[in-house]
């Protein structure tokens, strides 16, 4: 597990998490669509380093941040050959080993789940069957709907519909848009480090920690008494029959 940077918050009861890079291993079908779409419009070429940098953001903001200063019709056309081409699904993405089991303990353990994404509304919910994770979530909220990581309103949203302080919530991320805006809705920042971004960029922000592997979310919480024991033992179990 990474290390531990700030202290841990007190009595959390939501948990929000980024999806892709953080539940799914989505980065080569992102790149993949990007570059297609970038191809499609005769486009100066952009790099896989590039693509992956503005993996996080909305869709509109990451084609500005490839290609700052263009108009809209400019960003119409390369969202909708983008779409074109994610949709296509010509290239597979899987969750993270351990992600659906984690949502699942969190969930009977009593946790209040939501997802925070870059990807428009028709991506996750299109995700969210694939994987049959859409009863785990409470609220979900998507790029298209509100504004673009790193601004805070996608979490406020998320806080407000939920009920819940900010200060009883974590938002798990693999990105420094994920954690900068945490710190700015007032939520823990929680990293985890087999994204898009490196450690390094990560620790920049002062995550509550740095984790290694999904998994070790639940290890985390337990250790800081924020998770039943005995919902811990059941998960053991399980395992053991599975």
């Amino acid at each position: 597990m990474g290390r531990s940077v700030n202290n841990m918050p007190s009595a959390v009861r939501l948990v929000v998490f980024d999806w892709d890079g953080t539940l799914m291993d989505s980065e080569t079908r992102i790149v993949h669509a990007l570059q297609a779409a970038i191809a499609d419009m005769a486009l100066a070429p952009r790099s896989i380093d590039a693509c992956r940098n503005i993996i996080g953001l909305g869709l509109r903001e990451a084609v500005d941040t490839l290609y700052p200063g263009q108009g809209a019709d400019f960003l119409d056309r390369f969202v909708e050959r983008y779409r074109h081409h994610w949709f296509a699904n010509t290239v597979h993405s899987d969750l993270f080993p351990g992600s659906r089991e984690t949502l699942t303990l969190l969930r009977e353990a009593g946790f209040v789940l939501a997802v925070a994404t870059g990807k428009g509304r028709s991506g996750l919910d299109r995700v969210l069957a694939e994987t049959g994770l859409q009863d785990l979530f409470a609220v979900t909220r998507c790029s298209d709907e509100t504004q673009s990581k790193p601004h805070p309103q996608m979490l406020r949203e998320i806080l407000r519909e939920t009920g819940i302080e900010a200060r009883h919530a974590l938002m798990v991320g693999d990105t420094e848009y994920d954690l900068e805006m945490a710190r700015q809705a007032g939520v823990g920042p929680v990293a985890v480090n087999y994204g898009v971004h490196a450690p390094e960029r990560l620790l920049k922000h002062d995550p509550l920690v740095c984790l290694d592997n999904i998994t070790e979310l639940v290890d985390w919480l337990a250790e800081h008494q924020l998770l039943d024991p005995d919902c811990l033992a059941r998960d053991a179990a399980l395992a053991v029959t599975d």
